[in-house]
């Protein structure tokens, strides 16, 4: 038996809750010599993808990670990548700003590390971590030297979603694929992890 992907795809336009989603799920196989096999299937299948990726090298893939702290961003971005050649593939990782990345608008730092045409690119959390951390967190709106008028609360996230959207369309239209993962995890897990 396969995981059916729908099960954990959201389509433009769907409205998510994450209290309705599951965060744990149930394992589809049982043992672990089993799940190995799927594994190494699934890793030569995506070997395979990435070859022809960058033999045509007209499309470009970008992988976004987003999750909580502890959720298991880099454990899954290994497992996902593990038979990926790493010549074709380059993982950022986005912390906090520095003073250079925040003397620009919030999509310039990851802009920076956006994969060429025939190959993958990894964000380890992305430019989303302003509409989420920021939004929670409004104060670190203050240490990004945003002209005045900029920071009215009933604006600034709008603008932001729009010039996600934007983004993403510009970068679809010219040849990047964007596939993005949530990882979902429950408090109760988070705080076992840390």
């Amino acid at each position: 038996m396969k995981i059916d992907s729908e099960d954990f795809q959201v389509h433009e336009g769907d409205e998510v809750h994450l209290d309705q989603w599951p965060t744990l799920v149930k394992p589809v196989y049982r043992s672990k010599k089993k799940y190995l096999q799927l594994l190494e299937e699934q890793v030569a299948e995506l070997s395979e993808l990435q070859r022809l990726l960058y033999a045509s090298n007209h499309h470009a893939v970008l992988l976004i990670f987003q999750a909580m702290d502890a959720a298991g961003k880099d454990g899954a971005i290994r497992h996902v990548m593990s038979g990926v050649n790493p010549q074709g593939c380059q993982v950022f990782s986005f912390q906090h700003p520095s003073a250079m990345e925040l003397d620009h608008d919030f999509l310039w730092r990851t802009t920076q590390c956006l994969p060429e045409r025939g190959r993958i690119g990894i964000f380890n959390r992305s430019y989303y971590e302003e509409v989420l951390i920021v939004r929670v967190h409004p104060q670190i709106l203050l240490g990004q030297r945003l002209p005045d008028g900029v920071i009215d609360q009933e604006t600034i996230w709008q603008g932001r979603y729009r010039s996600i959207v934007e983004h993403e369309n510009h970068l679809h239209r010219n040849g990047t694929r964007i596939i993005k993962f949530f990882l979902h995890l429950s408090k109760e897990e988070q705080r076992k992890r840390f």
